[in-house]
Parts: structure tokens; C-alpha cells; sequence
């Protein structure tokens, strides 16, 4: 039997779907499938697709008719494409134009905006997932949402977080603190974009809790990461005087987190927070909103507040950073939970399952 060609098609590029689409395509590959990554210049320089000896094609994150017609010739002899996040697979099915070729979503996160964008962003959701010929939805609630949109096949599939990122803990005394002035002060630290619906407004509320509050020391919140709302979170920061530092974005985020004392996750939904999984998975204390499908995600592995509740957050982080039994008792269950999550080599043989049901190949 020739062997199996898929693309797999990443859009923007976050950190977790193209983390999952570089372990997905090394794992591919070990099984002898031929894979083609079409995704952005810089998202191949930050992940290394070729590298694990899949083929790479740049294709920038749009609708134009140059971006479209690199994406139809890279699908052009697939057997199966793959599309990642709801913008590539409304780019990839429109690439395919009816042509029989199988297309797998895998749906990491959705939209949560309201007005005319919420709208627009509802009726990608629905053109996208009724294109599929099998969804994997990353969390329970997105697999209710999918069906509600007119998915035909929706299949829970949790996503492992390659053992490459995960660093070691380091403690009190890393260098990383040391360079954030963070050595005889607690750390707090957050990863996400810069935008509304991650919730840093709301940390920012819980920060000025702690400065009203008098802690003593006072911690200080880092957050990697950015976005449209950089200069308006900055300005506030400097305003207010408040102990935050925005770092941009970092290529050492796993050595930060595993520095931290706890982490931090606001957001006003998650899916497989990859924030979440690699603080639990290295023992970081987690504080987090419970919302979308962290609760499922960290059990009772992680300290759990409201989303838009800025005195709750508040509590919680406190109180965690003065109790360092409670954060002892945090990181263990965090590393026992994180043991229940599937392995790299699972999501790839999940993922080759569906590829030879929807291709009707017995074996790859």
C-alpha cells in the first residue's frame, strides 16, 4: 500500500495548536505517513516542522487568491487534510472545492465575542464544522457546541502537550527570578494574547486588591504574551503603580512558569488551556476560572474562581501564596492529574484511526 499523504493545515499559529501539529506531524511521520505543514514562515522558524521530517509550504493566514492557490496546490494528491482552528478549515474547504478529499477539523478554541463579530464568528463556526467529515472538538463543551452548529461526526479528543516544552521546576532561587526581581517576593505569572477575552483587565483588578489589601511582599504578576491590548493594560499598570510586568512575547515560557510560585489563568473561556496543562504538568500551583473545559481539564488539581469575579481571584491567589502546604498539596495533584491526560503516542494513534476510516484504509 502507497503511503498515507495528508496536510495538515495550521492558521495563526497559537502556541497550542502548532505545539500539537509538531507533535502530531513527528508522530505521523514515525508511522511512515508523508506529511505536508502548510502554515506561516515564521510559525515553521518557531517550530520546526521539517525538522521531524514533515514538508513545510508557507502559507500566510489569508483569503487572497495567491494564499488560497499555494493552499489548494499543497492539498492537491492529499488523501486526507487536516485543518486546525475554524479559520484554516473555512480556507481549506474552500481551497478543496468539492473535491472528494476528506477533511478533519480539529476545533482548539472558540470565538466568545458579541455584536456583529460574535455573529460573524458563529456563522464561520457553522460553515466550517459542516464541511468536516469528522471533528475533533478538544473539550465536552465544544463537542456540544459543534453538533449545535450541524457538525456530522464530533469526537472528543484531548491533546497531549509534547514532553519538549516541559521544563524542569526550578524554585525560589532560579535565575529566571532573579531577572524578574522576584527573589524575595512571590511570582505570580500568566500567559495568554493580549485581548479582552483572555482577562488581564480582570487580573489587573485582583493586582489593585492585593496594593488596597497592604500584602507584604507585595508579589509581583508577570505575563507573557501580546496583543491589541498591550498599551491599554500597560498604561493602566504605570498608572497605578501596580507590581506587573509584561514581557512580550517569550521563547522561555516553560522556564519561566516552572520559576513561578503559582500561575494564573483568567480567561473568560478555555478549551485544553495549554497554560494549565504545563503548569500542572511540572507541579506550578494554578489558579483559574472555571470555565469552557478547564474544570474537566484539572479536577481538583487547580484552585478554581468565577470568571469576572476580580475579589475572588484576588482571594485565591492570596491565599495560596501564603500557604505553602496547600501549594505543596497543589503541585502533587497536579503532576497525578496530568499522568490521567493521554500521551503524545495516543492523540497520534487516535488521530491515524479516523484517517483510515475516512480514507477506508485497513492499516497505514
Amino acid at each position: 500500500m502507497t503511503p498515507l499523504r495528508t496536510v495538515q493545515v495550521l492558521g495563526g499559529g497559537s502556541a497550542g495548536s502548532s505545539a500539537h501539529v509538531r507533535s502530531l506531524a513527528a508522530g505521523l511521520v514515525a508511522h511512515g505517513v508523508r506529511v505536508t505543514v502548510c502554515a506561516p514562515d515564521e510559525v515553521e522558524r518557531a517550530y520546526e516542522f521539517e525538522e521531524c521530517g514533515a514538508r513545510h509550504l508557507h502559507v500566510p493566514r489569508r483569503g487572497d487568491p495567491v494564499s488560497m492557490a499555494a493552499l489548494r496546490a499543497a492539498c492537491a494528491g492529499a488523501d486526507v487534510v487536516h485543518a486546525h482552528g475554524l479559520h484554516a478549515a473555512a480556507r481549506t474547504a474552500l481551497a478543496l472545492g468539492g473535491r472528494p478529499v476528506p477533511l478533519v477539523v480539529t476545533w482548539h478554541t472558540r470565538s466568545v465575542e458579541d455584536g456583529a463579530r460574535g455573529a460573524l464568528a458563529r456563522a464561520l463556526e457553522r460553515r466550517s464544522l459542516r464541511a468536516a467529515s469528522v471533528v475533533f472538538a478538544t473539550s465536552s463543551d465544544l463537542v456540544d457546541t459543534a453538533r449545535s452548529r450541524g457538525a456530522r461526526d464530533v469526537r472528543l479528543a484531548p491533546l497531549a502537550v509534547p514532553a519538549s516544552r516541559l521544563p524542569r521546576a526550578m524554585g525560589p532561587e532560579s535565575k529566571a527570578r532573579a531577572e524578574l526581581g522576584a527573589v524575595e517576593r512571590p511570582l505570580v505569572m500568566a500567559v495568554g494574547a493580549l485581548v479582552p477575552e483572555r482577562g488581564h483587565d480582570l487580573l489587573l483588578d485582583a493586582v489593585e486588591l492585593w496594593c488596597d489589601q497592604g500584602l507584604d511582599p507585595l508579589p509581583l504578576l508577570v505575563v507573557a504574551g501580546e496583543g491589541r491590548e498591550r498599551a491599554a493594560l500597560q498604561r493602566r499598570v504605570e498608572q497605578a503603580d501596580l507590581p506587573v510586568l509584561f514581557l512580550g512575547c517569550r521563547d522561555d515560557v516553560g522556564e519561566l512558569l516552572a520559576a513561578a510560585d503559582v500561575a494564573v489563568l483568567p480567561s473568560r473561556w478555555e478549551s485544553r488551556s495549554l497554560l494549565a496543562q504545563e503548569a500542572l504538568r511540572i507541579g506550578v500551583p494554578l489558579v483559574a476560572t472555571a470555565v469552557g473545559g478547564v474544570p474537566e481539564l484539572v479536577g481538583r488539581a487547580a484552585e478554581l474562581v468565577p470568571y469576572g469575579d476580580p475579589a475572588a481571584l484576588s482571594v485565591a491567589l492570596a491565599r495560596l501564596l501564603a500557604d505553602p502546604g496547600r501549594r505543596s498539596e497543589l503541585a502533587a495533584a497536579g503532576r497525578v492529574q496530568a499522568a490521567s491526560w493521554p500521551t503524545e503516542e495516543e492523540t497520534v494513534a487516535q488521530v491515524l484511526s479516523v484517517y483510515d476510516e475516512v480514507t477506508h484504509r485497513s492499516g497505514v
